[in-house]
């Protein structure tokens, strides 16, 4: 299942989702790891995916867009 936006390339999927709130919350690569179990390989994929969905470079940018796109909430901070 999809949620969000899509773009040409990519679309955020509800697991992405769940990483992106959990980046926006200040976790680490290993924390987020640990808490979804999953690799830490994964955890850097989905949000690779993430920056190049949400075109951004950086966790802080990622969690703006989102903010602004309302696929996270303040209350999931």
């Amino acid at each position: 299942m999809y949620v969000g936006i899509k773009s040409e390339k990519n679309t955020i999927t509800n697991r992405q989702l769940q990483v992106l709130k959990l980046v926006a919350q200040g976790y680490t690569n290993d924390e987020i790891a640990e808490i979804l179990v999953i690799t830490k390989h994964t955890v850097k994929a989905h949000i690779s995916s993430i920056y190049e969905t949400l075109n951004a470079s950086s966790r802080v940018q990622i969690t703006i867009k989102a903010l602004k796109l309302g696929l996270i909430q303040l209350d999931d901070l």
